[in-house]
């Protein structure tokens, strides 16, 4: 099996390659151009080329911010704890 790319240089490579094609480049070229094979551009645009791409980015970001605010919170919760120890004479 070949090079795998994740979501995110999907997407980067999927602009590139729109500003490409738009520019007067042949989907051969395109795919030369970024190392792949047709069928696997195809496969890439079909998945990420209607806008999913963008969402599927936006919501990978929100579960890393939502993964780092619940590790936050678990350690103010156990500062918090510690405080009351220390403030009714337990420790």
């Amino acid at each position: 099996m070949g090079k795998r790319h994740t979501p995110e240089q999907i997407v980067r490579k999927l602009r590139a390659a729109e500003l490409d094609l738009a520019g007067g480049a042949t989907a051969g070229q395109v795919c030369q151009k970024l190392g792949v094979r047709e069928q696997t551009f195809a496969r890439w645009r079909q998945q990420y080329g209607d806008g999913k791409a963008d969402l599927a980015l936006r919501v990978k970001e929100l579960e890393a911010q939502n993964a780092r605010l619940k590790r936050l919170v678990a350690d103010l919760s156990l500062d918090k704890q510690m405080l009351e120890e220390v403030a009714r004479g337990k420790f």
